[in-house]
């Protein structure tokens, strides 16, 4: 089969390649699946430029998303399972072979059923980008009198946040670098849009919910694509005892302390790669329930074919991309 890989880290134009390698064989408990999607996430690029960590195995195939066709499965798996549409979670994490080639192998579990009705470039969005703004929402307690502020509001993980938070009855406010992305921001459902390159976020967050922060206005939760970037953010925008929810940050971050303590903050970090069996499936599930009842739009930016791999995660990486990229294979 054909596969991408690089063996060392380094820019895209110098590690990835495309190569020939032995088809994989499922074992017990696993399935095969011909894919037909690959998911381009940040995590995918950072990873192969050894920004996030190092080479963990000598020869490494990208990505986990990806969205595909059950065509093999291994001992104990049902044979009905054949010929199911499929799509899957963390198919490189800790892992050398990810959804960057022509088949994966890997547990039935992380190939979860993909509704006819739903494209395969839209299930190749979901590992990384949907389960995490399922658990991101889940986590802000969004509810019916509950706001919340979603930054980056037309990023891959904002954009299925947004639709969350709305399905459970919360308003939300999303922050956004330009008029274009804040329209797909209110595309996906935002009641109210701030351009953060030309408004000030903590005046209009007090305008919009009636008073300042520290008069206990401001929003009852954030949802935060990176600390690094708007820590700062924190003591204009949230209400005491409020939360912030993590999912994304640099290496380091300035927190404003004094305000979290004597406010109460609550800051919830998490990784979508680590969500515990229940909450992998409090996830699965509900994506899952969205998917069939037709509830979710999915934000597909860009599609390159797998040969223009190279040219993906380059786009990944300008950061002009607004929405998920997608490998056809």
């Amino acid at each position: 089969m054909r596969a991408a890989c690089y063996d060392k880290n380094g820019p895209a134009r110098e590690v990835l390649r495309i190569v020939a390698v032995d088809d994989p064989q499922p074992g017990p408990g696993e399935v095969r699946v011909k894919l037909k999607t690959s998911g381009v996430n940040p995590s995918d690029v950072k990873t192969r430029a050894g920004l996030t960590r190092k080479m963990a195995f000598p020869r490494v195939v990208p990505h986990s998303d990806g969205a595909g066709e059950i065509d093999m499965v291994g001992a104990g798996v049902a044979a009905s399972r054949k010929g199911e549409r499929v799509w899957i979670w963390n198919g490189q994490w800790k892992r050398p072979m990810g959804t960057a080639a022509d088949y994966i192998v890997l547990p039935e579990a992380q190939a979860v059923p993909l509704p006819a009705a739903v494209s395969f470039e839209a299930g190749a969005c979901l590992g990384i980008p949907a389960l995490t703004a399922w658990r991101a929402i889940e986590l802000a307690e969004a509810a019916p009198g509950t706001t919340l502020l979603v930054s980056g509001g037309a990023g891959a993980v904002a954009h299925y946040a947004i639709q969350m938070a709305k399905a459970r009855g919360a308003a939300v406010i999303a922050t956004a670098s330009s008029p274009a992305k804040a329209a797909i921001a209110r595309g996906a459902g935002a009641d109210h849009t701030i351009d953060y390159k030309a408004e000030n976020v903590g005046e209009r967050v007090a305008a919009i919910t009636g008073k300042p922060a520290a008069a206990g206005g401001g929003v009852d939760a954030i949802v935060e694509l990176d600390l690094t970037a708007n820590a700062a953010l924190i003591p204009a925008a949230l209400r005491p005892r409020g939360k912030v929810v993590v999912y994304g940050t640099g290496p380091k971050a300035e927190i404003p302390a004094s305000y979290c303590l004597v406010s109460t903050i609550s800051l919830l970090f998490f990784l979508v790669y680590e969500l515990t069996a229940e909450e992998r499936r409090r996830a699965v599930d509900g994506v899952g329930r969205m998917l069939a009842s037709g509830a979710l739009k999915h934000n597909v930016a860009a599609t390159f074919p797998f040969e223009r791999i190279v040219e993906a995660h380059e786009a990944q990486e300008s950061g002009k991309i607004a929405g998920n990229i997608v490998l056809t294979m």
